[in-house]
C-alpha cells in the first residue's frame, strides 16, 4: 500500500490539483458477499470528487476494520482525458464464525462459553449471533450491530441477556458464594464522527439477583438481593490502528461510562468508568508488540458487590475465576507477538506476556493499588493459530503463571487475541 501511495502522490505532484483532477469513475473489485453498494455508501470518495491521496488512504484502513474484510487496497489510472478511475480492491473473510472461551486453573475451576455469530449479515456489516455459557449455571445472549444502518455514519445495536453465574462476594476478611443473574434489554445509538472518533449511547433495564449459596454470613450482608434497575451507557472511541492481516500497528483509546439507577429505596445511585488505552508497534519483520492499559473508577461504596472483577478471561490470565472485587482498578497487559510460521491461510505465532494488575478494595483509598496484597503479576507464554481468510479465525491458548503472593497458575483458551 505504501508504494502505490507514493507512485500516487507523484502523480499528483505532476498533475497538480486542476478542475480536470476529478474521479471519473469508482469501481469495487473483489466483494463477493459484501455488498459493492454498500463498499460505496461509507466510502469517502465519489465519482466527481477531486482525487485526493490522504482520503483514499482512509477508505482503506477503513475497510481493513470491517470483520467482513481481511484485506484492502487500491489502483488509480489516468484516462486520455486526464481524469482519474479508482479501484478498491477488497479481499473478503469468512464471516459466519463459531466463538469458543474456556478458562481453567490449577483449582481445578471449569468454565465455557459457546457462540455463533455472522458479521457480514445481508452483506452490509451487520454483526448477528449469540452465545451459550456454562459457568457452574447456564447463560445465554443475542447480540445484534449495525453500525451504518441508517447512513454512513449512523447505526444501530440492540443486546439481550440472561447471564447467571456463581460470583465470590468477600466481606470481613472472609467470602461467600453467590448465585448472580442479570437479565437485560439494551438499545444503542451508534454515531462516527469522522475516521477516527466514534460515539454509542444508550440505555440498559436489567434486573440483577444474588442469591446465597456457601460460605460465610454476616447480618450485614443480604443472602437474597433482587431489584430491577436501568442505565444509561456511552462509549467513546478514538481509534488509529491499521491493519496487515495479523499484525496491527497504532493508537487506539476507548472511554466507557455507565450511569445507574433504580426507582427502588433499597438501591442507590451508581456510576462506573474505564479507559482502554492501546498500544501496537510492528517490530521488524514478523514482530508485534501489544500493549493495554486499563484505568477505572466506580462509586467506592463498601459493599461485596463491587463491580471490578479479578478474572482470568477480563484481565489477569492464570489468575482464576473472578477471584476478588474492587471499585477501582489498574491492569496492564503487554505482549510480544511473534510469527513462527506463515503459508498461505495458515499463521502460527508465538506469544510471550506479562499481565498485572492492582485494585482499590471496597470502601478503601486510593492507596491500596499500592498494597502488595492487591497486586498480581502473571507472566506467561502463548500459541496463536491464525486463519487469514476467516474473521477473528485465531486460536488462542495462553498459560499464565503468578509470581506475587498466593497466586496461581492456569491455562485460558479462546477465539481471537485476549485484546
Amino acid at each position: 500500500m505504501i508504494k502505490q501511495l507514493l507512485i500516487f502522490l507523484l502523480i499528483i505532484g505532476f498533475e497538480g490539483f486542476a478542475q480536470s483532477n476529478k474521479i471519473s469513475e469508482f469501481k469495487i473489485e473483489g466483494a463477493k458477499k459484501l455488498k459493492e453498494s454498500f463498499v460505496k455508501k461509507i466510502a469517502l470518495i465519489e465519482v466527481g470528487d477531486a482525487l485526493d491521496s490522504l482520503v483514499i488512504a482512509q477508505d482503506i484502513i477503513s475497510l481493513k476494520r470491517l470483520p467482513s474484510v481481511s484485506h484492502a487496497d487500491f489502483e488509480v489510472t489516468k484516462t486520455l482525458e486526464g481524469y482519474f478511475e479508482v479501484v478498491y480492491k477488497i479481499q473478503e473473510n469468512f464471516t459466519l464464525i463459531p466463538s469458543v472461551n474456556i478458562y481453567t486453573t490449577d483449582d481445578d475451576e471449569f468454565a465455557y462459553r459457546l457462540g455463533l455469530y455472522e458479521f457480514n449479515a445481508l452483506g452490509r456489516n451487520i454483526t448477528f449471533g449469540g452465545f451459550y455459557q456454562r459457568d457452574i449455571f447456564d447463560s445465554y445472549a443475542i447480540n445484534f450491530r449495525a453500525p451504518y444502518l441508517f447512513s454512513n455514519t449512523i447505526g444501530l445495536a440492540v443486546n439481550l441477556q440472561d447471564l447467571t453465574t456463581q460470583e465470590p462476594i468477600f466481606f470481613d476478611n472472609t467470602s461467600a458464594n453467590y448465585k448472580y443473574n442479570n437479565r437485560s434489554v439494551e438499545v444503542l445509538g451508534l454515531y462516527q464522527f469522522n475516521f477516527s472518533n466514534r460515539l454509542e449511547l444508550g440505555f440498559n433495564i436489567f434486573e440483577e439477583a444474588y442469591k446465597y449459596q456457601s460460605g460465610a454470613t454476616s447480618a450485614d450482608v443480604p443472602q437474597q438481593y433482587k431489584i430491577p434497575k436501568w442505565m444509561i451507557k456511552g462509549i467513546y472511541e478514538y481509534n488509529n490502528l491499521d491493519y496487515f492481516y495479523q499484525y496491527v500497528s497504532g493508537f487506539k483509546s476507548q472511554f466507557n461510562f455507565q450511569f445507574v439507577t433504580s426507582s427502588s429505596h433499597e438501591s442507590s445511585e451508581f456510576f462506573i468508568g474505564w479507559n482502554d488505552f492501546l498500544y501496537f508497534k510492528r517490530v521488524g519483520e514478523k514482530g508485534n508488540w501489544a500493549n493495554r492499559l486499563r484505568l477505572g473508577l466506580a462509586n467506592n461504596d463498601d459493599t461485596p458487590f463491587a463491580p471490578f472483577s479479578v478474572d482470568n478471561n477480563l484481565n489477569v490470565r492464570g489468575v482464576g475465576n473472578t477471584i476478588d472485587r474492587g471499585t477501582g482498578v489498574i491492569v496492564l497487559n503487554t505482549e510480544y507477538r511473534y510469527t513462527l510460521l506463515e503459508k498461505d491461510w495458515f499463521i502460527l505465532q508465538g506469544n510471550s506476556f506479562v499481565d498485572a494488575g492492582t485494585w482499590r478494595n471496597a470502601g478503601g483509598r486510593l492507596s491500596d493499588f499500592g498494597k502488595t496484597k492487591n497486586i498480581k503479576i502473571y507472566p506467561g507464554v502463548g500459541l496463536r493459530l491464525t486463519h487469514k481468510k476467516i474473521y477473528n479465525a485465531t486460536f488462542r491458548i495462553d498459560y499464565g503463571y503468578g509470581i506475587t503472593k498466593g497466586a496461581t497458575k492456569g491455562l485460558v483458551f479462546g477465539i481471537g487475541q485476549y485484546f
